[in-house]
């Protein structure tokens, strides 16, 4: 059975922990990117990441974006959204589907 966790900052994660999430509190340093790693060979179909954390860990998470699992998602943090996590899942549905859903232009369309 897949597993699903939580990565960022303690304010940001610990409350994932009642949906039965594994949270995994990290700070944006050197560790970050192993904890990340642990997780995406660990088993981990899900991992979700605060924006700030998915920001920092941008060049780590690009070894996982063309695999099937984990996928990994960016979530807005305690301090609110940046809006990354928004145009992430766009861009992910525009590569599916070959449309923006929003607005129902083809790709590479006018």
């Amino acid at each position: 059975m897949y597993k699903a966790a939580v990565m960022g900052d303690h304010d940001s994660v610990y409350g994932f922990a009642a949906v039965g999430l594994d949270v995994i509190p990290t700070e944006e340093n050197a560790s970050a990117g192993r904890r990340l790693r642990e997780l995406a060979e660990g088993g981990y179909a899900v991992i979700y990441i605060t924006e700030r954390l998915y920001k920092f860990l941008e060049t780590d998470i690009a070894e996982y974006q063309e695999s099937v699992l984990p996928a990994i998602i960016p979530i807005p943090g305690a301090s609110g959204s940046s809006g990354m996590g928004v145009v992430m899942v766009k861009k992910s549905v525009e590569r599916a589907v070959g449309s923006d859903i929003l607005f129902g232009g083809e790709k590479g369309g006018s």
